[in-house]
């Protein structure tokens, strides 16, 4: 196993990667999560998906802040229940999933989970580079995309510590940047229509509380825990919770109204130059600090993919939990793969990157089902954490052809509702647009999963538990 860490630092190199942390490795306390939920929010990202909301689903801004606020409450429930899983089990949050599906039948889940690592990351990136072109001219958007990319694998490599503290001073920065900019753009004056542009319907409401709000608090899920495991196993679970949902939904809300209001504002479809016009004489810090904040969530962006990417390698490699060189180097692959998707996707943005969330939701639905009915409803925090790291994986085996099979259900039930600019499902066409597939997904795989599991978790009391445990 890798060796005991003497202190906690945020300049100590963390040296554990997916290995069960050990209790007298755990450090730090629940409302360091409200602080990494917050800053890590504060971003360019944010404030774009918050602009969806008026420019893509054509929502009047009344009727677009009302869908960010329900989507972020009740999204953030999701988000939230898997943070507090964390302490109690000690590792990554995909390791976890090796419970429901299986050694070997968790790396479905798991790459498409570094596949959204990947698009969140090359997302980011291009929004980077185009504050840094805004703030600086003389760099171009590409030179800004590599300079995001390596300032994130700076941190990352440093690793948990350097993340946490990180975003507790970004927190109070970014937060009151962010004030300010909604602040200058509303005293200037807003455009006589701003009020009157748009119109509501129940597709485009449904679509952008399901986009900006369901779905970007469950893109969360699969690396949620991952902060909060270093946390003593005997932290509140209610306290782990309510710092993580009350941090994840104040620092998304605001960028994301600030979005609502700049895409009613501006006629320009590149939302980054226009809240720099909009911001006049602040629109250099506005950049800056969009530009720290890209970098600041790119860093667990990063961190939660490499976890990810370890963790299907070690799969196949049984006995092999890495330390700080090898997160370097998967690093360093992840950050040239979307370095690559970013330069060459940053003119058709705003299309790839709705298909790409959208996606996402797809996905994401039946994986969070499944796992909070396991841990909560079925299992009450109970996992033989040893077995995780099994080459036959312990109690919980190689592949749980059942689990798999209504995480593939919940994903086809989806399609006839599902409603892209790649695809319309015939339900979805048939309500005029609306997009309830999210909806449909958790009301069967939550009682269908339910009903498997239990049988499920009565076969694995008779199989025998085996000592041992996995050395690096």
């Amino acid at each position: 196993m890798t060796e005991s860490r003497t202190s906690a630092t945020a300049a100590t190199l963390e040296q554990y990667t997916i290995a069960a942390i050990p209790e007298s490795e755990r450090h730090g306390r629940p409302r360091d999560l409200f602080t990494i939920w917050f800053s890590s929010n504060i971003m360019p990202l944010t404030f774009v998906t918050g602009a969806l909301a008026p420019v893509a689903f054509k929502l009047p801004f009344g009727a677009s802040v009302l869908a960010i606020l329900l989507g972020n409450l009740l999204g953030a429930l999701f988000m939230a229940l898997h943070s507090a899983q964390g302490p109690r089990l000690g590792v990554p949050q995909m390791i976890q999933s090796r419970g429901q599906y299986g050694m070997v039948g968790a790396v479905l889940v798991i790459a498409i989970a570094v596949f959204m690592y990947v698009g969140f990351f090359a997302s980011n990136l291009i929004l980077g580079g185009q504050s840094i072109n805004q703030l600086v001219h003389g760099v171009s958007t590409d030179w800004g995309i590599v300079i995001c990319g390596v300032g994130s694998l700076l941190i990352t490599v440093v690793g948990y510590d350097l993340i946490h503290a990180v975003n507790r001073w970004a927190t109070i920065l970014f937060g009151g940047v962010m004030l300010l900019a909604l602040g200058v753009i509303v005293a200037r004056g807003l455009p006589a229509t701003f009020l009157s542009e748009g119109s509501f319907t129940w597709s485009g409401f449904i679509g952008a509380a399901a986009t900006t709000g369901i779905l970007w608090q469950i893109a969360y899920a699969p690396y949620v825990s991952d902060y909060s495991r270093y946390m003593p196993a005997g932290e509140s679970v209610r306290a782990t919770f309510w710092f993580s949902y009350a941090g994840v939904v104040l620092g998304t809300v605001l960028p994301m109204i600030l979005g609502v209001v700049v895409g009613l504002a501006s006629a320009n479809p590149d939302q980054i130059s226009a809240i720099d016009h909009l911001t006049s004489g602040a629109g250099w810090l506005i950049m800056l600090v969009f530009a720290l904040g890209i970098i600041d969530t790119n860093a667990i962006n990063l961190y939660g993919g490499m976890l990810c990417s370890i963790t299907v390698g070690q799969t196949f490699r049984h006995r092999w939990l890495p330390r700080a060189r090898t997160r370097a180097v998967v690093s360093v692959l992840i950050v040239a793969v979307a370095l690559v998707g970013a330069l060459a996707y940053q003119s058709t943005f705003l299309t790839s990157y709705v298909n790409f969330i959208l996606f996402l939701l797809y996905v994401l639905i039946p994986w969070t089902a499944i796992n909070l009915v396991d841990f909560y409803l079925i299992r009450h925090g109970q996992y033989h954490v040893p077995s995780f790291f099994e080459p036959s994986g312990g109690v919980y085996g190689r592949v749980n052809w059942a689990t798999l099979i209504v995480y593939l259900i919940g994903v086809g039930i989806q399609i006839p509702f599902v409603n892209t600019t790649l695809f319309e499902g015939p339900v979805a066409r048939s309500l005029g647009g609306t997009d309830l597939s999210w909806l449909v997904g958790l009301a069967v795989i939550l009682p269908l999963y339910y009903m498997v599991a239990r049988a499920r978790v009565a076969r694995e009391a008779k199989v025998p538990v085996r000592a041992g445990s996995v050395s690096a």
